[in-house]
C-alpha cells in the first residue's frame, strides 16, 4: 500500500492536493495542518474519511473508496505542550480510521498524527507517541497499525526509537530530510511508526508550498504466523 503524510503549512498547500494525488496515486493520504472546513470529499480515487473539528488547524484522512471500506474514525486528544495551552493550536492531535482492506480481507488502522511544537521538549513528544499508539490500539489491540504525520522530532531518534520499539512498533525514517524551514532544526520531522506491517520505502517528495516536505510510505502486511507458531 501507498500512504503519504504531508503537513500543509497553516493550509497554505492545499493547491497542490489534486497533483500531489494525481501522480503518485496513493491508497492513503494523511495531512496535517489543514482548514478543515476547505477541504473537498473526494481528491481523485480518494474519499474523506473524516477530519478533526475542534483544531484551529487539523487533521484529515483520505482513503481508496475502492479498496478500503472506512469502518469508524475517532479524534484524540493527547498530552498539551505550553504552546497548546497558551496559543490553543491544536486540541486533537490523532486521528484514526479503522479499515477493511478488500484487496487483502485484511483489517487495518491509519493514524494521522502532529506532535508538539519544537518548543516542547522530546520527552513530552515521546508521551504523546506512546499515548497515540495506545488510543489507536482501541480499534482493535491486534490489528495492523500505520501511524504516519509531523513527529517535530528533530534529534536524539535512537533514543526514540528505542522508546517506541519497547511498545513494539518500529520507527521508519524518511530517504531524505522533510524539514528546511531553520538551518539548526532540518531534518526528518515527517516519518512513520508502524505494527504488523513491513515499511519497504519511505520516500521523501519534492516541495511546494509548505515548509515540510510529503512523504510517500510503502508498505505490506507483515507475514502472519502459522498455527504452529502461534501455540509456542
Amino acid at each position: 500500500m501507498r500512504v503519504i503524510s504531508y503537513n500543509l503549512r497553516k493550509h497554505a498547500a492545499r493547491g497542490e492536493l489534486e497533483q500531489l494525488v494525481d501522480t503518485h496515486t496513493p491508497n492513503l493520504l494523511c495531512l496535517q495542518e489543514v482548514d478543515t472546513d476547505d477541504l473537498p470529499h473526494e481528491l481523485g480515487a480518494l474519499t474523506l474519511a473524516d477530519a478533526t473539528k475542534l483544531n484551529r488547524l487539523g487533521l484529515a484522512i483520505y482513503y481508496n473508496h475502492d479498496r478500503f471500506e472506512a469502518l469508524s474514525t475517532k479524534a484524540f486528544a493527547l498530552k498539551r505542550s505550553l504552546h497548546d495551552i497558551i496559543a490553543k493550536p491544536a486540541l486533537e492531535r490523532l486521528l484514526g480510521t479503522h479499515l477493511i482492506d478488500r484487496e487483502h480481507e485484511r483489517e487495518l488502522v491509519i493514524g494521522c498524527f502532529h506532535a508538539a511544537p519544537l518548543t516542547a521538549l522530546n520527552s513530552l513528544r515521546r508521551t504523546q507517541i506512546r499515548a497515540a499508539h495506545e488510543a489507536l490500539d482501541s480499534f482493535g489491540s491486534t490489528l495492523p497499525t500505520l501511524m504516519v504525520g509531523d513527529f517535530n522530532y528533530p534529534v536524539f531518534k535512537d533514543h526514540l526509537s528505542t522508546s517506541v520499539q519497547e511498545t513494539g512498533h518500529e520507527v521508519s525514517l524518511s530517504d531524505a530530510r522533510t524539514y528546511t524551514r531553520y538551518k539548526f532544526f532540518r531534518g526528518h520531522f515527517d516519518f512513520a511508526t508502524s505494527i504488523g506491517l513491513t515499511i519497504t520505502k519511505v520516500t521523501t517528495l519534492p516541495q511546494g508550498q509548505s515548509d515540510h516536505l510529503p512523504i510517500l510510505v510503502t508498505a505490506k502486511y507483515a507475514k502472519a504466523l502459522e498455527p504452529a507458531e502461534t501455540s509456542l
